[in-house]
């Protein structure tokens, strides 16, 4: 029979986050984030303790502040006696949010089971089934908040270098535990992904990406289980942990566990079909029923944008229109938050028959299609513009120049539209 190991790889938990913003929007929702992330620990100590996993990896960031207050400390070390008190090993090391020197270790002393990682070298330990060497971990931490850019996160963490510190040459895993940007993020321990892939590592427990990510497809070394529970609009979708499976002879085996109690998500919801605002609220509805059943989670926070082409676009461009809607997404079901609701809609126009009048809005198409088939002279009169004032355009406008100039075509016709109105 091959060997077999299954563990949870966790990472990012930031304990203690805030939540900002949202106490001007909602205070039961304000209140209502601050209790996700506990509960999202929660359920990662549940995960493992339901699956019945050999052991715990937790990739750093588990505290959000270098000051976590007594109260953090309590519930994380709470989770961490009850995998003790079932026999299950914690495997952890510090981030960028919680380094080696912010840790206040005469709050609490690590249960037996609990190994933190050094921050000022590499270190290793060694997961033993029935007294046999089953599994080589090695990892190392941040020792301050910040990583110096000459020095590797990753150097010395390495199967051999696990061999000669543990004397455990035959266990047949090994695993490598880090805190690091990659090569994703070249501000926070870069390191390089190649170099990890020839370390004789068989898995690498990633953290500070918080997006989930592996690499290779079919066999996965590389890995970011990301973060346990999104904090913002900037963190949708699904939230959570991976069981990993690793089998002598047999590709790395993932299976994404939900942990998020409160998701995040951008809707796009096209109401070119409804004829009244009735018939959008309803729609909005249906979607976020739609949209909450494939998130799998308890309660959403949702940020709406309306599209399509409809003549109700005159009506939701006013802001009373788009904040009674608001309002009734936010008053009928508890368990939905819309923190915003954007109107995105185009008034349904003939653009070839406005073209072909020969007035005003056909000089404006001719212009507006000049402009995106030589979008270097319009980026160079943007720079201009900008520089006249002291800024610069920034990557993200020259990314999107195309569609931004759609909009802003779209725009001016909206407005001789209702000039021609009046």
């Amino acid at each position: 029979m091959p060997k077999r190991v299954t563990f949870i790889h966790a990472a990012d938990l930031h304990l203690g986050a805030p939540f900002r913003g949202l106490r001007a929007l909602s205070d039961a929702w304000a209140d209502r984030l601050l209790t996700a992330i506990p509960e999202s620990y929660d359920r990662v100590i549940e995960a493992a303790l339901e699956n019945g996993v050999d052991f715990v990896v937790m990739a750093g960031d588990i505290f959000d502040s270098a000051r976590a207050s007594y109260g953090d400390y309590l519930h994380f070390f709470q989770g961490l006696h009850r995998l003790d008190e079932a026999g299950i090993p914690v495997y952890l090391c510090t981030g960028n949010h919680d380094p080696f020197t912010s840790w206040k270790q005469d709050f609490f002393a690590f249960p037996p089971n609990t190994f933190m990682f050094s921050a000022d070298k590499p270190s290793f330990e060694t997961f033993e089934r029935d007294g046999e060497p089953l599994v080589l971990l090695g990892g190392r931490g941040y020792y301050n908040q910040t990583w110096p850019f000459d020095q590797d996160i990753a150097e010395g963490v390495n199967r051999s270098a696990a061999e000669e510190a543990t004397g455990a040459a035959d266990a047949p895993f090994a695993v490598g535990v880090l805190h690091t940007g990659l090569n994703l993020d070249h501000t926070k321990a870069p390191t390089d992904p190649s170099a990890l892939m020839r370390t004789g590592m068989d898995y690498w427990a990633l953290g500070h990406i918080h997006k989930r990510y592996t690499f290779p497809d079919d066999n996965p070394r590389l890995v970011f289980s990301g973060c346990i529970q999104g904090r913002d609009i900037n963190e949708t979708g699904e939230r959570g942990v991976f069981k990993v499976t690793l089998t002598e002879n047999a590709p790395n085996q993932l299976e994404f566990i939900p942990t998020a109690s409160v998701v995040w998500q951008r809707m796009h919801v096209d109401v070119a079909d409804c004829a009244s605002i009735a018939e959008v609220s309803e729609k909005i509805m249906r979607e976020l029923f739609r949209e909450n059943g494939n998130s799998h989670c308890e309660e959403m926070c949702v940020r709406i944008e309306l599209t399509g082409k409809t003549q109700l676009h005159k009506f939701l461009e006013a802001p009373s229109v788009l904040a009674d809607l608001r309002k009734n997404i936010n008053d009928s079901y508890a368990f939905f938050f819309c923190d915003a609701l954007i109107d995105r809609t185009e008034l349904p126009l003939d653009k070839e028959a406005l073209a072909g009048e020969g007035l005003f809005p056909a000089v404006l198409l001719q212009v507006a299609c000049s402009q995106r088939e030589n979008e270097e002279e319009t980026l160079a009169y943007l720079q201009d513009e900008f520089l006249k004032k002291n800024l610069t355009v920034s990557r993200s406008v020259e990314r999107s120049l195309g569609k931004l100039a759609g909009e802003a075509e779209n725009l001016v016709l909206d407005l001789l539209g209702q000039s021609e109105a009046r």
